[in-house]
């Protein structure tokens, strides 16, 4: 976990859980659990099971969980880029760079290096929030959390309604 270029929204947040690998049906995930109880599931519709982003670090620095997540709503708007990334070298895809570059706002690398996660304020238009390698989400959804900056982004999180629009 790199903290250093963490937005303070994130490192001051009280929307963290915690995620630990596991496998279902046969492929591994990412389930969020309790950061304050990392052995009791979370989930993204329950306040009650989040906590501060703090304790989700403590609870990953303690070994109880693989890493942290953030919950996303009240105006945060996660959009995630799926294999666009090499892992070896941090070259991203021609299409991910113009995606990143039209949302300018704070980008990290995915858990897996192959992928990154873009978070913006805004507001989502309704309709499909997956297509192909892309994935847009406002609610019901949390986001990993690794704080592996993407160089050349912005360190800050930043509204973006009208660009979401026009990527959606």
């Amino acid at each position: 976990m790199i903290l250093d270029h963490l937005p303070p929204e994130i490192h001051d947040s009280t929307r963290a859980v915690v995620w630990k690998r596991e496998t279902r049906d046969g492929k591994a995930t990412k389930v969020p659990y309790c950061p304050h109880q990392p052995h009791r599931r979370a989930a993204v519709d329950d306040p009650t099971t989040w906590g501060a982003f703090t304790v989700a670090l403590a609870a990953v620095d303690a070994g109880r969980a693989d890493g942290p997540g953030i919950v996303l709503g009240d105006g945060l708007v996660g959009v995630d880029l799926d294999k666009c990334r090499d892992a070896a070298t941090g070259t991203l895809t021609d299409p991910a760079r113009a995606i990143i570059g039209a949302l300018n706002s704070y980008t990290e690398t995915s858990p897996s290096g192959t992928g990154v996660h873009i978070l913006v304020r805004g507001t989502l238009p309704p309709g499909r929030r997956r297509v192909g390698w892309i994935e847009m989400y406002s609610q019901g959804r949390y986001f990993t959390v690794t704080g592996a900056h993407v160089p050349g982004t912005p360190a800050a999180i930043h509204e973006r309604t009208d660009a979401l629009a026009a990527l959606h």
